[in-house]
């Protein structure tokens, strides 16, 4: 069966007063490879300031550098500007009973093409076999420390701190690294042999099916299939590039919607339509022109003013006047959130910071639920968000783990299901109810020997823009509604560098404003921080004998939902139910989703394009269009608001 999804063919019109422009950016007449006269051309300009060190599309985990290969090389599957998987180089599939063989079908006629368009090979599932191959050599890993091999599916060794989750899904067959190299905690990692491609299960029956065996179920194994290390790569192109592979536009090939047709560094890169590409009618932008200015912040506004680029971030510290400024503020608008992040609160079940901060004494607290309850009804997260977002906090606001609008099951949205949606439709913060948990709190922490108030270390990066003032905000608001007798929020700022390593994964704080990324499109994903052994909040540590109890609850419902896998409402049933004891007990206090590109001035509306919060689908300009002008925040907005009902129905067909 194809897993694919309908498209839903609901546009976003009716919100827009936007027409679609042809905006040339300076090019000369003539007529390009496609056989477009330049003059016609639409071509989209932006500015960049951070150089790329690699266009390995197969090794890098960078956003920077994978952001080029998601646009001129493509994947099994895409998405619809909905989030709908859709097909792609593959169009078709199907998997066996179980989900442990994914056979794919290949498109015919695709091709690979070198810099100047020129036709240099059909893609074939060999191109997927030849990916296997390459990521799975530890001499291929390009300085990285890890190299896996899951059974099933290789995976990029770079990009290991991103796809984690995934690969904690399937159980290590093996490992490929370099010499000396170490895990995550220190530990010696072991040097084995790379693995053939068959041997971890990625098969070319024949030129045009390939099947990939998993070493158990993976019911959402079509959403990792859009991760740089699952794109194709023509094996005889590879074998004679060698270590020159990925170093310039002619060490690579593209089957993808672009042509890196211009690669300079610290001076253009020029992405162009490609001429052969199977599916050039969905690709309106002609020509993407990146300009190399070490000052792009400052000087982008300016040059939008001017007509020279159709792009322009808005610094938080920059809104306020450009908002008020008849030149811009009809032009600045808000971008979609991204919710492939998550930022939660957790409090550290097993502290080891200084004796200055009594982690003793917060021992006893942190394990106290009514303690924990008060300090979560007692934030107020709206007041928090707004120093990052003064004019739309809530549109950031994360009530659970998982983020609304993520993973859909049975054609609910995971955090509708029965456990989750109290919260998802409601609000922790409840002053009220936080003096009533401080107050039962007290009785129960005195009388286990505790001392008041209770310190709070809290730490922040200073190198993170406004954390510390989010921090001040927090502490002045949590100790207002609970008492500076009860709790005493001691801010502090933490190492400029290594501040994961020496702050969260070290335990050294007691509350900290932490985050996890999502790794493929189902809510196991989001599960991962909380099991044992992790560097979160450690709470699978605790002697305390009621936390211990609900650490082995959380853990069994968990290892309970990852079992289904042919019945996707149960699934989600109890991956909920596991999450909401989380909440329930806060474990964990829900905060906030990523605001993704922030504001912005642009001539795209970011809502046309492809749709995913994993993989590179973000990143790709394939379905977008160039307007005459940027959309003001209230078009945004109401573009947005559209957006949203729209994929409601979308993912329930």
């Amino acid at each position: 069966m194809n897993n694919c999804k309908k498209l839903l063919a609901l546009g976003l019109a009716g919100a827009m007063t936007l027409s679609l422009a042809a905006c040339g950016g300076g090019s000369s007449s003539g007529t390009s490879s496609d056989g477009t006269s330049s003059a016609d051309k639409v071509v989209y300009r932006e500015l960049y300031s951070g150089e790329v060190t690699t266009l390995n599309y197969l090794t890098t985990s960078n956003t920077n550098e994978y952001a080029i290969g998601a646009n001129v090389v493509d994947c099994l599957v895409e998405y619809d500007n909905y989030g709908n998987i859709i097909p792609s180089l593959a169009e078709s599939w199907e998997h066996n009973d179980d989900m442990t063989e994914w056979t794919f079908h290949i498109r015919k006629g695709a091709k690979w093409v070198d810099k100047t368009g020129a036709e240099v090979a059909d893609v074939t599932a060999n191109d997927w076999v030849s990916t296997a191959a390459y990521v799975n050599d530890a001499h291929n890993d390009s300085g990285s420390q890890y190299m896996y091999d899951t059974g099933s599916v290789v995976h990029n060794a770079q990009a290991y701190y991103d796809y984690t989750a995934y690969l904690l899904t399937l159980e290590t067959m093996g490992i490929a690294t370099g010499e000396n190299a170490v895990d995550e905690d220190g530990d010696p990692i072991e040097v084995v042999d790379p693995v053939s491609p068959e041997d971890i299960g990625v098969k070319a029956v024949d030129d045009y099916t390939l099947v990939f065996t998993l070493d158990q179920p993976c019911p959402f194994f079509l959403s990792i299939l859009s991760y740089t290390s699952y794109m194709p790569v023509y094996g005889p192109f590879l074998e004679e590039m060698g270590d020159q592979f990925g170093l310039d536009a002619d060490s690579l090939l593209y089957c993808g919607s672009y042509i890196l047709s211009s690669f300079e560094p610290q001076y253009e890169r020029v992405l162009t339509k490609n001429p052969t590409y199977w599916d050039k009618d969905n690709v309106f932008i002609d020509e993407i022109r990146m300009t190399y200015n070490a000052e792009a912040n400052s000087v982008s506004t300016a040059m939008y003013e001017s007509g020279e680029v159709d792009y322009v971030e808005v610094s938080s510290d920059l809104l306020d006047s450009m908002l008020k400024d008849e030149k811009t503020k009809d032009l600045v608008h808000g971008s979609r959130p991204d919710n492939s992040f998550s930022y939660f609160f957790c409090f550290n079940f097993d502290p080891q910071f200084d004796e200055e901060y009594e982690p003793e004494n917060w021992k006893i607290a942190v394990n106290n639920t009514n303690f924990r309850k008060a300090v979560m009804a007692g934030l107020d997260r709206v007041k928090a968000l707004t120093v990052n977002d003064p004019y739309n906090p809530e549109s950031l606001l994360n009530n659970t783990v998982t983020p609304a609008n993520f993973a859909v099951g049975d054609g609910k949205d995971f955090t509708q299901y029965d456990a989750l949606k109290a919260y998802t439709d409601g609000d922790s913060f409840d002053a009220a109810k936080a003096v009533e948990y401080r107050d039962a709190a007290k009785a129960e922490l005195t009388a286990a020997g505790a001392t008041f108030p209770i310190k709070v270390l809290m730490p922040y990066n200073p190198s993170s823009t406004n954390w510390d003032k989010e921090c001040q905000v927090i502490e002045q608001q949590l100790e207002g509604v609970l008492g500076t007798d009860f709790i005493d929020i001691i801010v502090e700022a933490g190492p400029e560098t290594g501040f994961l390593s020496s702050v969260r994964r070290s335990g050294n704080y007691a509350l900290l404003k932490c985050n996890w990324g999502a790794d493929y499109a189902d809510p196991q994903t989001w599960s991962e921080p909380f099991g044992e052994g992790n560097n979160y909040n450690f709470w699978d540590t605790s002697e305390d004998p009621e936390t211990a109890a609900l650490f082995d609850a959380y853990s069994a419902k968990v290892a309970q939902a990852s079992a289904i896998y042919d019945d996707d409402a149960a699934r989600y049933t109890a991956f909920a139910e596991a999450e909401a004891m989380l909440i329930d007990n806060a474990i964990i206090i829900p905060f906030r989703i990523s605001s993704g590109s922030g504001y912005t001035i642009c001539d795209l509306n970011p809502l046309e394009g492809e749709y995913a919060p994993y993989g590179v689908a973000s990143q790709r300009y394939k379905y977008q269009k160039l307007y005459d002008t940027s959309m003001s925040m209230e078009e945004f907005n109401t573009a947005y608001a559209a957006w949203e009902e729209a994929r409601t129905k979308a993912v329930a067909e």
